[in-house]
């Protein structure tokens, strides 16, 4: 499926690649959950990090910092 134009300009920003890395930094932190997700129409595993880039780029208006301190809430492994 093709990008939107917004999506693309999104996925080719300097604050995409920060936010690239922080998702990468969550995925090797054990406090959080992060898990590959099965995906039929992916046809196989989706990584935590790609999951999530493709969400925002797709809501290329969300406020990202609420949107990762809400993700590192939802995903931090309670003992």
């Amino acid at each position: 499926m093709a990008k939107s134009l917004s999506a693309q300009r999104f996925l080719d920003s300097a604050e995409a690649k920060e936010i690239r890395e922080i998702l990468k930094e969550m995925m090797t932190d054990p406090e959080f959950n992060t898990k590959s997700m099965y995906s039929p129409a992916a046809g196989g595993d989706v990584l935590f990090v790609d999951k999530h880039m493709e969400y925002l780029s797709q809501h290329t208006t969300l406020n990202v910092t609420h949107y990762l301190s809400n993700l590192r809430l939802m995903t931090r492994v309670r003992e």
